[in-house]
């Protein structure tokens, strides 16, 4: 895998940030604008023909100036490797839409944006795949509430689905983190044969 990280590195210094080797697995750091060519690249390159899209997902770092890592996966089925490429941005910043070199990346990309925020420039139909369309947020994102914002339902003597602001009782938002068997007043089944032995 050093050998293909080098070989990339060479072929492609504008893109490379710098790669890691870890378990046998290929990471690299690419830069933001670049991506589409580095893409572009690893399918056609003889040595590499990573022309299968796994996946493309995100990654919220909220204490890091750049939050977000957007992180793409990659099969070569002719080379029998795989690779993955990792992309830091600002939660201001896009990221270039690699949907004309892969089009399988139409949905990944909607759904990286639909649950972070990540804008995807150039991308074809950039909307909401997996919330609803008046969602306000993005649920993946560390900051977002467990609760959410909007609670869903349907109302029977309306008729239909109903949304309404989050009410939630105080005592749902205490919690004391203890486990059910700490500060037990019950004896649970098979603790008294300990008793009987001490």
């Amino acid at each position: 895998m050093n050998n293909l990280g080098e070989h990339i590195k060479q072929k492609r210094p504008d893109c490379i940030i710098d790669y890691s080797v870890e378990r046998d697995e290929l990471t690299m750091n690419v830069a933001p604008a670049n991506i589409r060519g580095l893409v572009e690249f690893l399918k056609t390159d003889s040595t590499c023909k990573f022309t299968s899209l796994v996946d493309i997902t995100g990654v919220d770092h909220p204490e890091r100036p750049k939050r977000f890592d957007v992180v793409y996966h990659f099969l070569s089925m002719y080379q029998n490797q795989r690779i993955r490429l990792r992309v830091s941005i600002r939660e201001e910043e896009m990221v270039p839409s690699i949907v004309s070199v892969h089009p399988s990346a139409n949905w990944f990309e909607r759904e990286v944006f639909d649950m972070f925020g990540v804008i995807f420039t150039g991308h074809p139909d950039l909307r909401r795949i997996l919330t609803d369309y008046g969602f306000r947020g993005h649920p993946l994102r560390k900051d977002f509430p467990t609760t959410g914002y909007t609670e869903v339902r349907y109302d029977e003597e309306q008729k239909r689905v109903v949304y309404e602001p989050v009410k939630l009782v105080q005592e749902y938002r205490q919690f004391d983190f203890m486990s059910p068997w700490e500060g037990a007043t019950y004896i649970l089944p098979g603790d008294e044969k300990t008793e009987a032995k001490g």
